[in-house]
């Protein structure tokens, strides 16, 4: 039997991983199609930062960009570079390789959605739990109405919110980057310097896993076998956390995974607010700079930690639901 479930997570990781390269062109490719339907012309950013350009030289750069053929043929070429390896040079960075550029802004970006994904879990859990267990209370509402105002507001006004009390006010927390640039020893990542900007990010998805996992509990604690506990005279929190919870957290694991695309998403903006010198930031400047090479290399990174994040999900959701194991067995 463990041979046969072996075999069923293994047909699903393996679906998984053959789909990713064809989900990866697809999502390259509208990336592509996208900039090439848009207004923003290249060369007007690149003319901005240099005095007057003629029209030979502007020439000259769109084929030197590989500009000057069909959006096809650019993607074409491009994919062909991608096969051995290279994923371009930004024309933002001064026509540095972009794979390096992205290596050397993931870390800050992983730490940052890595957080915020931790807190909002934790976050949402303990949230969930609480409200469930003190339903119609002031507590059950003042979970409920925070989690309203969190699905309400957007990221960037969270953000400068929390600079505005924490950091400007209070004095409580830096106002913005990863670390002191002044320091002797600077490292990678502050942790003072992450508080502000992980919280901001895991409140754009905390409602949701608190009222996910409220609504859960109220409606597993209505299942016969949870009545019958409470039947025979076990306390409330006892039933609550060995009954009732262990089967409200299964679906949790899924909509972990569907809302990290939220949660990666909302780096761009909130590591504007905060100058996190991430992935996030730079995508927001590649757009700018209308830097193709560097905006499909970013998007195409943010797909596969998607894709991966729900397969582990999903993984996890298989391994801890006998149910689930059985019918891929």
């Amino acid at each position: 039997m463990t041979r046969h479930r072996n075999h069923g997570l293994g047909r699903l990781v393996a679906r998984r991983l053959l789909v990713l390269p064809v989900v990866l062109v697809a999502v390259a490719a509208m990336t592509y199609l996208l900039v090439a339907v848009s207004p923003f012309d290249p060369m007007s950013a690149y003319e901005a930062g240099s005095a007057g350009l003629s029209a030979q030289a502007k020439d000259e750069i769109r084929a030197a960009w590989g500009m000057d053929a069909p959006t096809y043929l650019q993607f074409l070429h491009w994919l062909g570079n991608v096969l051995q390896g290279d994923l371009g040079h930004s024309r933002l960075l001064g026509g540095q390789p972009v794979l390096p550029q992205l290596g050397a802004r993931l870390a800050p970006t992983a730490i940052l959605v890595g957080t915020a994904l931790a807190l909002t879990l934790v976050g949402g859990l303990l949230a969930g739990v609480a409200a469930a267990a003190f339903r119609d209370s002031w507590v059950d509402r003042a979970i409920r109405g925070l989690s309203y105002v969190s699905v309400a507001a957007p990221s960037f006004w969270t953000g400068l919110l929390l600079l505005w009390v924490f950091s400007s006010w209070l004095g409580w927390f830096p106002a913005g980057g990863s670390a002191n640039l002044r320091a002797r020893d600077v490292g990678l990542v502050d942790p003072r310097y992450l508080v502000l900007p992980a919280i901001a990010l895991a409140a754009t998805q905390f409602a949701w896993f608190a009222m996910f996992v409220r609504n859960q509990l109220l409606e597993v604690m209505r299942e016969d076998y949870v009545v019958f506990a409470q039947a025979q005279g076990i306390g409330r929190w006892p039933v609550l956390l060995r009954h009732a919870l262990p089967n409200a957290l299964l679906p949790f694991l899924t909509l972990a995974g569907v809302h990290l695309a939220e949660i990666v998403g909302g780096t761009i903006l909130v590591e504007t607010v905060f100058s996190w010198p991430g992935l996030g930031q730079l995508a927001v400047e590649a757009a700018r700079a209308v830097d193709l090479p560097l905006l499909v290399g970013i998007t195409l990174l943010g797909s596969v930690t998607v894709v991966l994040g729900n397969l582990l999900a999903d993984v996890c959701y298989r391994v801890a639901d006998p149910r689930i194991r059985e019918s891929t067995a």
